[in-house]
């Protein structure tokens, strides 16, 4: 089940050995068969400012409800669960010093991320230190190879991307396509790639491949080299504020192509903020179940869980799992790390979840959702 680490620069392995030098015992040897008083800390690293933060947002509140019923429930084994956030602003480095703190203040033997580049910034220091992480929204295809610690409850990107170049080209008989990525991301960069290769495999032509930055605000010059490619689709994975920029940026310089994006544009701020300039565009995103109306209507009685969007769920049947393998683990990040490896066949609210020997969810739906008159709606097939 060992897992081949990504590259470690010098200066953060440096860290890391301090980190590790520095941090003792984990959590679970200190609790003597669960008899502690106090509670069992989960650290949460999610983007509570910048660009993505509705989704640190929203995902903060259906981690709060899951955690509330479970101590409504007599807790684990008569300890309370409380959740620890970090705001990791969805960039690396942020991530990896949330991390550090987590852990090294916090003692969380289990850290929950959101955004892939999070993720990977806590996973070298998690690793290091043997405490788990688990993330509910990460899809990078680097995850899988980042350590034996390390899991999450979505589908890599490996699947995603392979979804929608089988759609483009099979479904919507789309054979020449541009590409217009973030390539300050990890996930864009990512599913861009899978995409890319699969599609090119399939006999797809890429005419165009341009990157930006996330946070731009002048994709003109990368737009108007995409247009003179004169693609059939243009495929544009960009994180949320990037794509308000580049899709009213693709319709002033008239790209009348279809344009497809990925599952980062689950956000409602995006349709509205286009409206009608949107209508018609559709992205992909991970099927999830029809959602229990308790959990919709806890999820409402906060501003900040309005509007569920995917990950959510799967971060409410993140706590609930891991409060269910704590029963007999404790805070043990060895044993909480052994409980995760044997999930098969969890029923959450989104999903029934299986991990194979990586840590990642063994299988993948996806659908197609698009924006129209101001809202997002299940795609027409």
């Amino acid at each position: 089940m060992k897992k081949r680490l990504f590259f470690i620069p010098a200066a953060v392995a440096a860290i890391l050995m301090l980190v590790g030098a520095g941090c003792g015992n984990s959590s679970g040897e200190n609790t003597a068969a669960g008899k502690t008083a106090g509670p069992i800390k989960i650290g949460f690293v999610g983007p509570m400012t910048g660009d993505a933060a509705s989704y640190g947002e929203n995902m903060q509140a259906a981690l709060n409800i899951a955690v509330s019923e479970v101590n409504s429930a007599g807790g684990i084994n008569g300890r309370r669960l409380e959740i620890i956030t970090e705001d990791g602003q969805c960039d690396t480095k942020t991530a990896l010093n949330a991390g550090n703190k987590l852990i090294l203040t916090d003692n969380t033997p289990v850290i929950l991320t959101l955004c892939s580049t999070e993720s990977l910034g806590v996973a070298p220091v998690a690793e290091n230190n043997k405490k788990v992480l688990l993330s509910p929204a990460s899809t990078n295809p680097k995850l899988t190879d980042a350590g034996d610690y390390v899991f999450r409850l979505i589908a890599s990107d490996s699947f995603q991307g392979k979804y929608v170049a089988e759609y483009v080209y099979q479904k919507l008989n789309k054979k020449k396509v541009a590409i217009l990525f973030n390539n300050d991301s990890e996930w864009s960069a990512g599913v861009k790639d899978v995409f890319r290769k699969t599609f090119t495999d399939l006999g797809g032509e890429i005419v165009a491949e341009q990157g930006v930055k996330a946070d731009g605000r002048d994709y003109r010059t990368e737009i108007l080299k995409i247009k003179d490619a004169d693609p059939e689709l243009v495929y544009f994975p960009g994180m949320v504020n990037s794509g308000m920029v580049g899709l009213k940026q693709l319709k002033e310089l008239g790209v009348t192509a279809p344009i497809l994006g990925g599952d980062v544009w689950e956000d409602p701020k995006i349709a509205a903020s286009l409206g009608s300039l949107a209508d018609g565009v559709k992205y992909t995103v991970i099927a999830n179940r029809q959602l229990p109306q308790t959990f919709v209507d806890d999820m409402n009685k906060t501003p900040q869980g309005q509007n569920v969007n995917a990950y959510s769920p799967r971060g409410y049947d993140a706590v609930k799992i891991l409060a269910k393998i704590m029963q007999d683990a404790g805070d043990n990040p060895d044993k909480i790390k052994s409980g995760l490896y044997k999930l098969n066949g969890y029923q959450g609210i989104a999903d029934s979840y299986t991990l194979d020997k990586n840590g990642d969810l063994a299988t993948a739906d996806y659908m197609i959702k698009e924006f129209r008159d101001g809202k997002i709606v299940v795609a027409e097939e």
